[in-house]
C-alpha cells in the first residue's frame, strides 16, 4: 500500500439535448482528492476534509460518494477498506446543478482505492463499476475518460465511444444560485412515451451527434431541442425558455439543460462565447436569479492520479 495518492477528475455535462443519459462531455471544471491511510488503524472510521464547492455538503463520511467510490472498488476486489482512512477533497465543479459532481465524486474514490491499494482496475472496469454505482454512465465516462462519448450498454458490458466534436464549437454554462435535486428531476418524466415522439427523439439524437462532429447549424438546432427529457423538466427550472432564448438571440446553435439541470448549456460558435455566457446571465437576472457562467473551449482530459 503506498502512503498517499491524489487523483483529479472533471466534471461533465450531461444529454446535450437529444443524446439523453447517452452523451457526455467533459468539462475543465475539477475534483482533487488526496487518500491517505495509517497503518495499524483497524476499525478507525474515515475521514472527509472538504473544500471548495464541497463545504457546503452536510453527508456523513459513510455516505458520501467519495467514501462509497473508494469502499465499492474495495469490494470489487476482494479486499478491506483500510484503517484510518482520511480523503482531502477540493472541487470547483458546482453541486447539485447538473455537471456531473456526483460521477466525478464515485470516480475520484474508486480511482483513488485502485491506486493507494494497487488494485487491477482498469479504466473500463472503473467505468463500469462506477456506472453501477452511481447511475449515469454518460457522466462517469467523460470523468474517467475525459472527452465526449457515447454510452450505452451492450450484451457484454459498457460500450464507449469517443464523439469528435468540430474545433469550432465551444460549450457555454449559466450556473444559477439554485439546485435540482437528481432524484426530483427522475420523478419528473413520464413512465411511457408515444411511439411517434420515440422515433422523433432518434432522429434528433442522430442529428445531434452528426451537428456536433461537423458545426452544422440545423442539425445542432435540431439535436439541441429534446423530446426526452426537458419537455418534462424546464417547470423545475424557472427562467429556462428565457435563458434559452437569450442564448440563441446572442448567437448560440441552441441551448439545453446541462444534465437534469438547473444548469443551462449553449452549443456556440467560439466568435460568440462571451455574447452568449452575457446574455444568459443578463436573463437571469431579470428573473432576480443570479447566475455564473464558464465556458469550455475543448473538451476536458480524463482521469489523472498522482
Amino acid at each position: 500500500m503506498r502512503a498517499s495518492v491524489t487523483v483529479r477528475v472533471a466534471g461533465s455535462t450531461s444529454n446535450l439535448g437529444a443524446g439523453f443519459d447517452c452523451v457526455g462531455v467533459a468539462v475543465g471544471r475539477w475534483l482533487r482528492v488526496t487518500a491517505r491511510a495509517t497503518p495499524g488503524a483497524a476499525g478507525k472510521p474515515v475521514a472527509i476534509e472538504r473544500g471548495g464547492t464541497l463545504r457546503a455538503l452536510d453527508t456523513a463520511p459513510e455516505a458520501d460518494l467519495l467514501y462509497r467510490g473508494f469502499t465499492a472498488a474495495c469490494r470489487r476486489a476482494g479486499r478491506e477498506v483500510p484503517g484510518g482512512l482520511a480523503l482531502a477533497a477540493d472541487s470547483d465543479i458546482p453541486v447539485a446543478r447538473g455537471l456531473g459532481s456526483s460521477a466525478a465524486a464515485t470516480v475520484a474514490g474508486a480511482a483513488a482505492a485502485a491506486a493507494l491499494l494497487d488494485l487491477t482496475l482498469d479504466p473500463a472496469g472503473l467505468a463500469e463499476l462506477c456506472s453501477e454505482l452511481e447511475g449515469h454512465p454518460d457522466n462517469v465516462a467523460s470523468a474517467v475518460f475525459g472527452g465526449a462519448n457515447l454510452v450505452l450498454r451492450g450484451p457484454d458490458g459498457l460500450i464507449v465511444t469517443p464523439l469528435p466534436i468540430h474545433p469550432s464549437l465551444a460549450l457555454v454554462f449559466a450556473v444559477p444560485d439554485f439546485t435540482v435535486e437528481t432524484k426530483r428531476a427522475r420523478a419528473a418524466l413520464p413512465a411511457t412515451l408515444l411511439h411517434a415522439d420515440a422515433v422523433r427523439a432518434a432522429a434528433k439524437s442522430a442529428a445531434l451527434v452528426h451537428g456536433l462532429a461537423h458545426a452544422d447549424a440545423r442539425l445542432l438546432a435540431a439535436g439541441l431541442d429534446d423530446v426526452l427529457h426537458v419537455p418534462f423538466r424546464r417547470t423545475l427550472v424557472p427562467g429556462y425558455d428565457e435563458v434559452t432564448g437569450a442564448a440563441r438571440q446572442a448567437g448560440a446553435y441552441g441551448a439545453t439543460l446541462s444534465g437534469s439541470g438547473p444548469t443551462i448549456v449553449a452549443v456556440v460558435g467560439a466568435d460568440s462565447v462571451r455574447a452568449v455566457g452575457e446574455a444568459m446571465v443578463r436573463a437571469w437576472k431579470a428573473r432576480g436569479t443570479g447566475a455564473q457562467t464558464f465556458h469550455s473551449a475543448r473538451p476536458a482530459g480524463g482521469l489523472e492520479t498522482e
